[in-house]
C-alpha cells in the first residue's frame, strides 16, 4: 500500500494528513504553527507517523502548502535586491518600473532598472529589434547597483517570449548560470506593469523559497520518508518542488486555495461557496466544477498590483481566537486575534481573553475546554456574539455569489464549529467530516495542471480550429508537469474578443488538470 502526505500552513495551525490509494484518511492532525515554521511542521509529520504506524518508505508523494512567500511579501521579510530589465524602447518609457509601488517596499527590493530597445505587437510580430550591447550594459550597470536576482518584462511577451529568453542567457552571461533570473512570461497574464510587478516580486523572493522548501525536504528526509515533493499552486494544482523553487510567487494563497479543493472532495460537491475559518481570519471563496474561481481583477500583494492568477477570495477578520468585545450593549468580534495562542489565552482553557470559541461553547456548539471557566458572558450574550457571527458570514456569502438565489455553502476550518446550522442566502450548510482538515486534504488530493493564456488570430484558420488547438497545448503542459495523460481533461476556458485590436484578435485562457503521475 502506498500513501499521500498533505501538509497545509496557516497562521495558526499546521495541519497534516495520510491518505491511502482510495484517498481514504489513514491519520491526521493539528498543530501549532511555530513562528519558524519548520519545527511545527516536524511536530505535524512526526504525529501522523506515529498516529498511522505507516512506513515512512510507504509514502509515496509529500504535498506542502506553505505562507512563506505571502509572509515574506507582506512583512518586507528575506526578500532580495532586485534589478529590472523591460523591452519596451523607444514607446515604453513613460510608465517606469516600481510605479506606484510603496516606498518601504521599493527600499526593500529595490528601484534599479533599465529599459532596453524590445517588444512585440498583440499578435507577435516585431516592435523593435533588441541590442545585445545595450542589454549586456544594462546588465552591468545592474550588476554594479548590487542586484541579487533579475526580472525581466517585454511588451506582450506572453505571445513571444523570444526576447526575454535572450536577455536570460546575457544575464547568465554577467552573473553566472545559477543566477536567480525571472521571466514575466512565465508568471503574469497580458498587461505589461502587473505581470512585470509579479516578476520581480517572485524573482524577491527565490532565494528565500529555496531554502525554506530545502527546509521541507530535510524535515522529511529525517523521518525517513523519500517521496517525491510537491508544493500547492494557488490555483488548486500542484508543481514539484524544483518548480516551485523557480516561481514561488505562485503559491501566494494556496492555504485558502487548498481549503476550497479539500471541501469539495469531501463534500462531492463541486459548485458551491465555501467558507473556511482560521484561527485568525474567514476566508470565503467559489467553487467552480470543483476548483477555486479565478479572480478576474487585478490583485495587490504587499500593495503591489499584479496580474498573476489568484483565486477570487474575500478575507474578513473573524477566526476561532478572534477577541470579542461587548461594549455599549453592543458586540464585536475580531478583527484582534490570539492566534496559535488560542490554547493558553482563550477563557475556555484557562486564559484571560475572551473568544469567539469561548462564546461558541457557552452556546452548545461546542464542547471544546470548560464552558465554566468563561466569565463575563451569560447565555445570552454568547447568543448575541453567535448571531454577530452569523451576520458576518452571511455578509460575505452575499458579496461572493452571483446569483440572488441560495447557494450550497460548504463550511470547513478548525474555526467553522463558529457558524451556525442555517444561513440566509444558503440552501444548505455542510459540515463534512474531517472539516478541520480540509486544507491538508486539498493539498494531499491535488492534481496537476496545465494552462495557456494568449492573444491569437481567428481569421485565418478560424475559431473552433484555433481553440482546439489551445486546448491541446493546456492539456500537453499539463502531461509535461506532471500529469497522467490519459487523466487530463479541460477545466476551464475564458474566451475575451479583442473589438480594440485590428482583425479578429481573441484572447483564450485554457486551464486542463490532470491526476500525478505515478512512479
Amino acid at each position: 500500500m502506498k500513501y499521500r502526505l498533505g501538509i497545509d500552513v496557516g497562521g495558526t495551525n499546521t495541519d497534516a494528513v495520510i491518505l491511502d490509494e482510495k484517498n481514504t484518511i489513514v491519520e491526521k492532525c493539528k498543530e501549532a504553527t511555530t513562528e519558524d515554521v519548520i519545527s511545527g511542521i516536524k511536530k505535524a509529520v512526526e504525529r501522523v507517523l506515529d498516529g498511522s504506524k505507516v512506513r515512512p518508505s510507504d509514502i509515496e508523494n509529500a504535498m506542502l502548502g506553505t505562507t512563506h512567500a505571502t509572509n515574506a511579501i507582506v512583512e518586507r521579510k528575506g526578500l532580495a535586491r532586485v534589478g529590472v530589465i523591460r523591452l519596451s524602447a523607444p514607446s515604453g518609457f513613460a510608465i517606469p518600473p516600481f510605479i506606484e509601488w510603496p516606498p518601504d517596499m521599493t527600499e526593500t527590493i529595490s528601484n534599479s532598472y533599465a529599459i532596453v530597445h524590445g517588444g512585440y505587437e498583440y499578435n507577435g510580430a516585431l516592435i523593435a529589434q533588441t541590442d545585445k550591447t545595450e542589454i549586456r550594459k544594462a546588465l552591468e550597470t545592474l550588476k554594479n547597483d548590487g542586484a541579487q536576482a533579475i526580472a525581466v518584462s517585454c511588451v506582450f511577451s506572453p505571445v513571444n517570449k523570444e526576447q526575454e529568453n535572450l536577455v536570460q542567457e546575457a544575464a547568465w552571461e554577467v552573473f553566472g548560470k545559477d543566477f536567480p533570473v525571472t521571466l514575466s512570461h512565465e508568471i503574469g497574464s497580458i498587461g505589461l506593469i502587473e505581470r512585470e510587478n509579479a516578476a520581480i516580486l517572485n524573482a524577491a523572493i527565490r532565494r528565500l523559497a529555496e531554502t525554506a522548501y530545502g527546509s521541507f525536504q530535510n524535515v522529511l528526509r529525517s523521518h525517513g520518508v523519500q517521496a517525491d515533493l510537491f508544493i500547492t499552486q494557488n490555483d488548486g494544482t500542484l508543481m514539484s518542488i524544483d518548480y516551485a523553487k523557480k516561481y514561488p510567487v505562485l503559491t501566494i494563497a494556496s492555504g485558502p486555495t487548498n481549503s476550497l479543493r479539500g471541501a469539495a472532495y469531501l463534500s462531492g460537491i463541486k459548485d458551491a461557496i465555501v467558507v473556511d475559518v482560521g484561527g485568525t481570519t474567514t476566508d470565503v471563496g467559489v467553487l467552480s466544477q470543483g476548483f477555486p474561481r479565478e479572480s478576474s481583477a487585478a490583485v495587490e500583494m504587499g500593495g503591489v498590483r499584479t496580474n498573476f492568477r489568484m483565486p477570487d477570495l474575500l478575507a474578513i477578520g473573524l477566526g476561532g481566537g478572534s477577541i470579542v468585545k461587548l461594549e455599549n450593549g453592543g458586540v464585536r468580534v475580531g478583527p484582534q486575534s490570539v492566534g496559535y495562542r488560542i490554547h493558553s489565552e482563550s477563557q475556555i482553557f484557562g486564559g484571560k481573553t475572551l473568544t469567539a470559541t469561548d462564546a461558541a461553547v457557552v452556546a452548545g456548539m461546542s464542547e471544546l475546554g470548560d464552558a465554566k471557566k468563561v466569565s463575563g458572558l451569560d447565555a445570552g450574550n454568547a447568543a448575541a456574539v453567535i448571531g454577530k457571527i452569523r451576520s458576518m458570514v452571511e455578509e460575505v456569502i452575499d458579496k461572493m455569489k452571483i446569483t440572488s438565489g441560495d447557494v450550497p455553502v460548504v463550511v470547513v476550518g478548525g474555526g467553522s464549529i463558529l457558524v451556525p446550522e442555517s444561513l440566509t442566502g444558503a440552501n444548505t450548510v455542510m459540515k463534512p467530516d474531517h472539516f478541520e482538515v480540509a486544507n491538508a486534504i486539498g493539498a494531499a488530493i491535488a492534481q496537476i495542471s496545465g494552462s495557456v493564456d494568449g492573444v491569437y488570430d481567428v481569421a485565418t484558420k478560424g475559431r473552433e480550429v484555433v481553440l482546439e488547438e489551445v486546448k491541446q497545448e493546456a492539456k500537453e503542459e499539463a502531461v509535461h508537469a506532471g500529469a497522467e495523460a490519459d487523466t487530463v481533461e479541460v477545466v476551464e476556458v475564458e474566451e475575451i474578443p479583442l473589438a480594440y485590436l485590428p482583425s479578429n484578435a481573441v484572447r483564450f485562457r485554457v486551464k486542463a488538470v490532470g491526476d500525478l503521475r505515478t512512479s
